[in-house]
């Protein structure tokens, strides 16, 4: 994909930003303390991206589709401050990411709760360390001046003063050099520490002072007691602020409940809707092709930022047609592949799903699983007659001790009569297709080397899609993770001409 020219690396598409975002809450999540090493590294670089467009194109509303658990849009409204729907299909999903999300703010006012109290503790401890670095600077400045004074004094008192004068002498001029020093020390302590406090997060509203307000030293002291009063009644109002801002960011992001499709209406769905960013983080099969058909369609929407998965999942126009149902598909979406007549299959999009760069590092394929999968499917068809069924049976096998094991779990996921077909017989097919393993690993090893030519496929399918369309000012794809991580990791990414003019005549 790098060397076909379309791609962007992250940090450039940042650079183009022209901004590396700071979280505006002030507060940095750090998110493997909530999520998975996957999930963690998908959120950070994902929402850095989201926020960094958001503000470029002058938005604060994000719709989230397919957004699941919520953790991308939890992270975005509670590290951003971008107001965030979620949209899933699942009841079950939405009742989760909002059961989540309550437990995940109570995390986070700890979260920011613990890094005030660094910020303060740090302040304390430069507080403790700095009497102790000015002491040793008293000392050695003292001890300078002792001996000078000494020399001078030694001299002079050889004509004219006696040992015990010069001893007084010495001693008053250090403890005069100390006390001035200490005094001076005490000045500077009291002006560095309130410079270090009103960086801290509970006294910023110290930088909405007028400029004179800090020049208390040169005033009266009277003066000085009325300000003082004015810092405390502009420090209640700026706790009665935030408290109002919390308050009125505690529902900042809202999971609902919905299917979405090329034509969902998001007015429908979503009440205040209005300019907005969409974003996708691994949405599945068709939602992908869906989010970007909705981008085009609707103008309330100015950017998009999608990453798809679960590409085997797919619709293609041929496959519609065998099953006599008319509906918009997932694939191809540009003209030039619907005029050429392109199609893919289920096995082609099955092969792009595989994961190339985790195989070239070592994580070999999981073959006997395979096999066990492999084999399964041919007992289904001619013991049972079945070739095709809508139901899954999941990832049986790491449930499973044996074969033997696998099959019969399996058939109970397929709700398939078990009696059926024996122990010897299930056995039979086993031994049967043994030997034949290593054909069926080299095979799937071949299945990963294509695999990547079928993504860049699906990929520029919607590029070009996008950049067939008439409003779009900009579209790219953008790598935005690591791919041993996470290997769905390019993003599509797109801004309308109106949110890109915004920005230019900003």
């Amino acid at each position: 994909m790098p060397n076909l020219g379309v791609c962007i690396p992250l940090e450039q598409m940042l650079e183009i930003l022209n901004r590396k975002q700071q979280p505006e809450s002030g507060t940095e999540m750090k998110t493997d303390e909530f999520m998975n090493n996957k999930k963690s590294h998908e959120v950070q670089l994902m929402s850095e991206l989201v926020y960094g467009i958001a503000k470029y194109c002058g938005l604060s509303q994000v719709i989230d589709l397919g957004s699941g658990k919520g953790y991308l849009s939890s992270f975005l409204s509670l590290q951003y401050g971008l107001k965030v729907y979620g949209i899933d299909s699942s009841n079950t999903n939405t009742h989760g990411a909002n059961e989540r999300n309550r437990k995940l703010k109570k995390h986070w006012t700890a979260y920011q709760r613990r890094a005030r109290a660094n910020v303060r503790g740090h302040v304390l401890e430069e507080k403790k360390e700095r009497p102790e670095q000015d002491k040793e600077k008293c000392k050695a400045n003292s001890s300078e001046n002792l001996l000078s004074t000494n020399n001078s004094l030694q001299s002079q008192a050889q004509v004219a003063a006696p040992d015990s004068i010069l001893s007084q002498t010495a001693d008053v001029f250090t403890d005069s050099n100390i006390c001035i020093t200490n005094k001076q020390y005490e000045l500077h302590s009291g002006a560095q520490l309130q410079s270090d406090e009103s960086n801290t997060p509970e006294n910023v509203f110290l930088n909405i002072l007028p400029a004179d307000a800090v020049e208390a030293d040169s005033s009266p002291r009277s003066n000085c007691r009325e300000l003082c009063e004015e810092e405390k009644e502009r420090r209640k109002m700026a706790s009665l602020k935030a408290k109002a801002s919390r308050s009125k960011e505690a529902n900042v992001y809202s999971p609902l409940t919905s299917y979405i499709t090329a034509n969902t209406e998001l007015r429908d769905i979503v009440q205040d809707l209005e300019d907005c960013m969409l974003v996708g983080l691994h949405t599945c099969g068709d939602l992908a092709p869906s989010t970007l058909r909705l981008f085009n369609a609707k103008p309330e929407i100015k950017a998009v930022c999608s990453v798809g998965c679960c590409y085997h999942l797919l619709s293609e126009e041929h496959e519609i047609e065998k099953d006599g149902t008319h509906r918009v598909w997932g694939f191809p979406l540009c003209r030039y592949l619907k005029e050429e007549g392109w199609f893919c299959g289920r096995n082609a999009r099955m092969a792009a799903c595989l994961a190339l760069e985790r195989v070239a590092v070592g994580q070999m394929l999981p073959t006997e699983s395979l096999f066990y999968r492999a084999v399964l499917q041919v007992i289904v068809v001619e013991e049972y007659g079945v070739k095709r069924s809508d139901r899954n049976i999941g990832k049986v096998y790491s449930k499973t001790s044996s074969f033997l094991d696998y099959v019969r779990k399996s058939l109970k996921k397929l709700e398939l009569d078990e009696s059926k077909i024996s122990d010897s017989r299930v056995m039979e097919y086993f031994e049967k297709y043994k030997h034949r393993m290593n054909e069926m690993e080299a095979f799937n090893m071949l299945k990963v080397v294509l695999g990547p030519c079928i993504e860049v496929l699906i990929l520029l399918d919607r590029l070009c899609y996008l950049q067939e369309q008439d409003n779009i000012a900009w579209s790219g794809l953008v790598k935005l993770f690591d791919p041993i991580k996470s290997p769905r990791c390019y993003a599509v990414v797109s801004l309308k001409k109106r949110a890109f003019h915004m920005q230019a005549n900003g």
